[in-house]
């Protein structure tokens, strides 16, 4: 099992991915650690800092960026930013597990350009726009403006799909955990 690979999972907002990669996290013999990636929004009840995300306000961030901290980085929104400090490839990999990603579509994509080959970037897909919009709601995290943000940038993120290694619909839940388990074994055994 080769421990310098990288699992890539990107997907717009509500799309399931986050729920696919703890449970490939909870497969113990698959050895994989989850990269906490940092942002520079707020805290939701819910999170843990060092767990959830690294925590950093956009002036912080800002300066990580100008230190080249950032393997890959995007401003989502105004003075929003998410990306992935390298030190935790170098923690991951030291620990002798595979890296396993759950970030957004572009931050997929260059993450996916760095390491070619020993990346898999699995693009989740909602079985449509309306039901993303649905799962959204159902979450209770976003005002109206916001909802009509997210779902506005899952219909550009989506035209994104086929630049993936693969595309997975979540349609349904157990059948989706089921394929995501074999591409991942599959990938790094």
């Amino acid at each position: 099992m080769s421990h310098g690979k990288l699992i890539i999972f990107s997907a717009p907002s509500g799309s399931g991915k986050t729920t696919l990669v703890h449970y490939l996290l909870s497969k113990l013999e698959l050895k994989l650690a989850f990269s906490v990636s940092a942002a520079s929004r707020a805290k939701r009840p819910n999170e843990e800092n060092g767990k959830d995300y690294y925590f950093l306000s956009p002036d912080e961030f800002r300066s990580r960026i100008a230190r080249g901290d950032f393997l890959e980085w995007e401003e989502v929104y105004e003075n929003q930013y998410y990306g992935t400090l390298r030190s935790e490839i170098d923690r991951i990999h030291s620990e002798g597990k595979t890296v396993i990603f759950d970030v957004d579509v572009v931050g997929g994509l260059n993450i996916k350009k760095q390491f070619g080959d020993a990346a898999l970037a699995v693009f989740v897909k909602p079985p449509s726009v309306k039901e993303l919009e649905s799962r959204l709601k159902r979450r209770d995290t976003e005002s109206d403006e916001s909802l009509a943000k997210r779902v506005a940038k899952a219909e550009e993120e989506l035209t994104y799909a086929g630049r993936f290694d693969v595309i997975l619909v979540n349609d349904e839940l157990q059948k989706a955990k089921k394929e995501a388990y074999q591409l991942v074994a599959d990938f790094i055994q």
